[in-house]
């Protein structure tokens, strides 16, 4: 296959995806949900529409103009992936296969339906494609290595992969920055970096700097329609959970009925809770993000007010070109 070809077929995926019905939708949910209880039919159609906005044809082609990936020579690329939010290792699939080399994907058993069913659709488009990637249990015979994971599988990875060429993803997590300025609808749109697939997603708003004497009343506000989210009985457990050990603890927080706000130094806040740190000066309040950006994926503020962050509500929304950790993924396949 050409690379012309292959950018073709992944604009064809992404209009067949495109092209769902909601009857559709439903039956990739129920799939998704064999495996994963958190996987529900809102999630899944956003994961749906993420993976649709990468692939549209201009962003595929600006993504891939600056990569000689003509001059790539075909290795076996083993691709761990993970399982935390519904078809998150479909950026690596896309990025091999659309690199030219061959794929050897271990699935999260997490995650298996679903990306299973787009490899079928990709297959369906461009039957050469059935030759470019196998699922495997093993990744002895891959010549280099993609691999996500927590921070103890990581060193695990490290370890074992060190003799080829690899990429060995962390725990990273991300970040929201308030002034205490923010309009309701500013902080609805924090809410959806917070909420959206429960929290799971390294791109999650786990934690958020604000001023000192900032109180999180409007916030709590802004994002009361998100109440029925108790209807997840694993969110609704780890809500009440995370509540009782607060109380039994008597440690300091916020509680609006279905979420939790807590001061902590931590980063990485458990389902149903939102950490938060002050800061007394811009100055300050860059130091710390300084001291934890190894840790950070994303960084969002209103209106993307503060330098290298996002907007508030695109967090989940990743372009082709916003690659994991800042890592990327194309230089590396183009170089092996």
């Amino acid at each position: 296959m050409t690379l012309e070809n292959r950018i073709e077929a992944f604009v064809e995926l992404g209009r067949q995806l495109k092209s769902l019905t909601p009857e559709d939708r439903q039956v990739w949910a129920r799939m998704a949900q064999s495996r994963n209880p958190w996987f529900d039919e809102e999630n899944v159609s956003c994961a749906l529409h993420g993976i649709t906005q990468m692939l549209e044809e201009q962003y595929l082609r600006e993504w891939l103009y600056p990569y000689h990936l003509k001059q790539v020579t075909p290795k076996k690329v083993g691709v761990v992936m993970a399982g935390n939010i519904p078809m998150v290792g479909f950026h690596d699939f896309l990025s091999v296969l659309m690199s030219g080399h061959y794929l050897l994907a271990k699935l999260s058993t997490d995650d298996q339906p679903l990306m299973r069913r787009l490899a079928d659709m990709l297959v369906g488009i461009e039957p050469a494609f059935a030759n470019q990637f196998e699922f495997v249990e093993i990744l002895k015979e891959a010549d280099a290595i993609i691999a996500t994971g927590s921070d103890n599988t990581a060193r695990y990875f490290e370890y074992y992969f060190a003799k080829r060429p690899h990429i060995i993803r962390k725990n990273r997590t991300s970040i929201g920055v308030l002034t205490g300025h923010e309009e309701a609808d500013d902080l609805k749109a924090l809410g959806e970096d917070f909420f959206r697939y429960y929290g799971l997603g390294c791109r999650n708003v786990s934690k958020v700097f604000v001023p000192e004497g900032y109180t999180f009343d409007k916030f709590f506000e802004a994002n009361q329609h998100r109440s029925n989210i108790l209807d997840h009985h694993k969110y609704q457990n780890n809500y009440d959970y995370n509540k009782s050990i607060l109380l039994v603890n008597r440690e300091p927080h916020f509680d609006n009925g279905f979420m939790l706000v807590q001061p902590s130094t931590n980063m990485v806040s458990p389902i149903s809770v939102l950490f938060y740190e002050t800061f007394n000066s811009l100055t300050d309040l860059r130091e710390k993000l300084e001291a934890i950006k190894d840790k950070t994926q994303v960084i969002v503020s209103a209106h993307g007010w503060l330098e290298g962050s996002i907007p508030f509500g695109q967090a989940q929304c990743p372009m082709v070109w916003d690659y994991a950790d800042g890592v990327d993924t194309m230089a590396f396949l183009q170089k092996l």
